[in-house]
């Protein structure tokens, strides 16, 4: 009965891990590419499809298309994303360099950071009052018992707190990851 519930905060806080993994630390990491999609053949089309994407060194990713004529819809793509990177190319790949980041950048994706932290609890707390609402209309249906619903609700609080621990992990390992110079 609580599964569901629990599957939806799981899926908030994956959600979450996956946004985190797409906020640039000043290092190359391919993950932030993920969300781009470039034209293909009238089509928008995931990044990963269509190039093999590496990290030469530590601040440098190469995305190496399979196909030679996408090169320019790559970096168009690149460049109407909010990534603030400028590709460069050499003909066969598209080459992304990434600054370092200032203080004052740090500081802006630490309060995104929490932000999104705040958003993700907020839809965990909602999953608790859709479970705890579902609870009551059983009971009043005569579904469950007046202290099964109790139960339920207690439990339910307990998974609640459980994924807002992990939400606030999370920030705080990316927050601690985005402040390391």
């Amino acid at each position: 009965m609580l599964t569901q519930y629990e599957d939806k905060m799981q899926k908030t806080l994956d959600n979450l891990e996956g946004e985190y993994s797409s906020i640039r630390a000043g290092r190359a990491n391919p993950n932030i590419l993920n969300k781009i999609k470039v034209e293909y053949y009238g089509v928008p089309t995931p990044m990963q499809q269509l190039a093999n994407i590496t990290v030469p060194e530590a601040r440098t990713l190469m995305i190496a298309p399979w196909e030679p004529s996408l090169v320019k819809a790559i970096e168009k793509a690149i460049l109407n994303s909010d990534l603030g990177l400028t590709p460069n190319n050499d003909g066969k790949n598209v080459i992304l360099n990434f600054p370092e980041l200032t203080e004052d950048r740090r500081k802006e994706l630490a309060k995104e950071i929490k932000k999104k932290g705040e958003n993700a609890k907020v839809a965990i707390r909602n999953v608790r009052r859709d479970a705890n609402d579902s609870f009551k209309k059983q009971q009043k249906a005569g579904d469950i018992s007046e202290d099964e619903q109790k139960d339920y609700e207690d439990k339910i609080q307990k998974l609640t707190d459980k994924y807002i621990g992990l939400v606030d992990k999370a920030v705080d390992k990316k927050s601690t990851e985005i402040m390391t110079v």
